[in-house]
């Protein structure tokens, strides 16, 4: 199947330079020399893509809710491949929502799209199953989704979903799928992610901390302030696992310590966060005892 028509988003300015820089998919298209359009609003392309007359749309993680008057067109439809089980997870943060709610599975799911926000037909569906290398096949042969990060999930279930796209298009176009209406009183939907998302409340339980940082691993990290010398900085915490409370037994939510063996721990609202990398506002990262053996006033402190 040959593209006549690839659509992303402008542009944009990266990075502290602000340079302008294409979307992995343009530089795709223009590698392989097939048409692209870049709109500020896709609803401005209707005449160019109502003259291709397309067969099919194909649509994945495009920032625009697409009208009906555009969807209407091709003679089969748009159908989007959605790193989600739906109606599960609805919305622009499927990946991180899952990790956030320590879902033990997930998946991707091939669409035929409405107006409405991930709500149409469903096409095709398969759960993710990753292989644990270190188990036999006796022994919990798969990896749990809710134990890895969103990177590590992002990409599993983009591979996934491409090989879902790719088998689904043919049974669509040849009529050879009934599509499966969406079971509403289960649907739960998405927001999109700001920064502030990423700030610890160290009151929370350090399970529910741990699943945030693995959800916000790309963006927008996870992060907490902390005052030394009358100056307010900000770190982030790039990786770090529950701890059971009965084996340090402070109390102050935020405190940070050392265990017994001498792993930076912070008290939580229930058990502790054991620290393994640590990241400095405008520095690089590093392991908590790289970061420590520069910043030893960093224990007996209250983070914020």
């Amino acid at each position: 199947y040959i593209p006549v028509l690839v659509i992303t988003s402008p542009d944009k300015q990266v990075g502290r330079k602000q340079c302008l820089t294409p979307s992995p998919v343009k530089i795709v298209a223009q590698k392989y020399n097939i048409p692209l359009a870049q709109p500020d609003k896709i609803k401005n392309l209707k005449l160019k893509i109502e003259n291709l007359n397309p067969d099919l749309g194909i649509v994945s993680a495009y920032g625009q809710i697409i009208p009906n008057e555009i969807l209407k067109i091709p003679k089969h439809g748009f159908i989007n491949v959605h790193p989600s089980l739906l109606p599960k997870y609805r919305g622009p943060s499927p990946i991180q929502y899952a990790i956030l709610n320590n879902e033990n599975k997930t998946g991707a799911t091939i669409m035929l799209m409405d107006e409405k926000i991930d709500h149409g037909p469903i096409l095709a569906q398969r759960e993710l199953k990753i292989p644990n290398p270190k188990s036999g096949i006796r022994n919990k042969p798969y990896v749990p989704i809710n134990k890895i990060t969103f990177e590590e999930l992002n990409k599993k279930l983009a591979e996934m979903g491409t090989e879902l796209l790719i088998e689904t298009i043919p049974k669509w176009i040849n009529n050879e799928i009934k599509p499966q209406t969406q079971d509403e009183s289960v649907a739960i939907y998405t927001k999109i992610l700001k920064k502030e998302d990423g700030k610890i409340d160290w009151k929370k339980p350090a399970k529910k901390i741990e699943k945030q940082i693995q959800a916000f691993s790309h963006w927008p990290k996870t992060f907490t302030c902390y005052k030394i010398d009358n100056k307010i900085k900000n770190i982030k915490i790039l990786k770090a696992k529950a701890s059971e409370q009965n084996k340090y037994p402070l109390r102050i939510s935020g405190k940070t310590f050392l265990t017994q063996d001498n792993n930076l721990a912070i008290q939580t609202g229930e058990d502790c966060l054991i620290v393994e990398k640590i990241q400095l506002e405008g520095k690089k990262e590093m392991t908590s005892m790289e970061f420590l053996r520069g910043h030893q006033n960093f224990i007996n402190i209250t983070l914020m």
